[in-house]
């Protein structure tokens, strides 16, 4: 029976074999497999898959833009004022003549800069203040969490618009103060974690060894509480992106004439009656980079951190 021998050993040596092996061979391996039984679960949510193909396009708009589109997104062509819909203007064109898919295709670079520099900062901040303020508790808690308290008391938008008209308009002061005001969430959810943690009996042991409370922290807490931190920090990108857009509706965000969905839904806002897609395309493209940001949050949640679905 040379055949069914040959089959099995095949299938031993194959790439799903070695994902799916119950004994894993070193720790490249062992990461792969986790990894792909994430991705298995993930696969289980439609509505997660959606959100993740969403996010997949924003991010082909923002590296491919010019190849995607033929049009300057700065460029005025006054003959072509307010022109509707057509084959030659997909989006129809602004009050400047400007092409408006060509603006809402650049302007997702200004969305995925925004996104990416608002997660590289608030999430060490948070990490690291949370962390801190649940080991060693005390009068560090105390004075860590009233301040993330105060923050906390003040609506994000509202805390937003404030910092940002005291540093200025602009997208580099906008990122700024849409992290101040983002961190506090991730604070407490890593102060909530560490509390669990820090009287875990692995952790007592680690202590007896001698390693100091950084260590701690630092190598066996916080790693501990990354998945929790990538789910809320995923569920908070839907709110940083309309946080953003508020910003540029105000003017406090990106300056004219930069494609940025906010400032574009307000130079739309004057022409919504005789020319609605002006602001209708800003408009559906914040709300679905948004909503999509919310469905691959939870499903990513009920992978990384099956507890929060409970």
């Amino acid at each position: 029976m040379p055949q069914p021998t040959t089959h099995l050993a095949s299938n031993r040596t194959g790439l799903g074999y070695w994902l799916t092996s119950p004994d894993p061979r070193g720790r490249l391996q062992a990461s792969a497999q986790q990894f792909y039984q994430g991705w298995v679960q993930f696969r289980s949510h439609p509505m997660g898959l959606v959100g993740l193909a969403l996010i997949l396009l924003l991010v082909v708009m923002a590296v491919a833009a010019p190849l995607l589109t033929k049009y300057d997104p700065i460029m005025q062509d006054f003959t072509v004022r307010l022109a509707p819909p057509s084959a030659e203007h997909w989006f129809g064109t602004d009050n400047f003549g400007r092409d408006v898919y060509s603006r809402i295709i650049y302007g997702a670079r200004t969305t995925i800069y925004i996104v990416m520099l608002v997660t590289v900062i608030i999430a060490p901040i948070g990490l690291l203040i949370g962390t801190c303020s649940g080991y060693f508790g005390g009068w560090v808690d105390e004075v860590l969490m009233r301040i993330t308290d105060i923050f906390l008391s003040f609506p994000g938008l509202v805390l937003a618009l404030g910092f940002a008209a005291a540093l200025g308009p602009g997208i580099t002061n906008a990122i700024i103060a849409i992290s101040l005001t983002a961190w506090p969430p991730i604070a407490r959810l890593a102060r909530a974690e560490t509390l669990s943690l820090r009287q875990a009996d692995y952790i007592a042991a680690i202590r007896l060894q001698g390693a100091s409370a950084g260590a701690i922290i630092l190598r066996h807490i916080l790693p501990m509480c990354i998945p929790s931190v990538i789910v809320r920090v995923t569920l908070n990108m839907s709110g940083v992106i309309l946080t953003a857009a508020g910003l540029g509706f105000l003017g406090l965000g990106a300056q004219p004439p930069a494609p940025e969905w906010g400032s574009m839904a307000a130079t739309g806002r004057e022409f919504m009656i005789d020319s609605p897609w002006v602001i209708a395309a800003p408009g559906l493209a914040i709300a679905a980079i948004s909503l999509a940001f919310n469905l691959f949050g939870d499903a990513l949640r009920d992978v990384l951190d099956p507890r929060g679905s409970e």
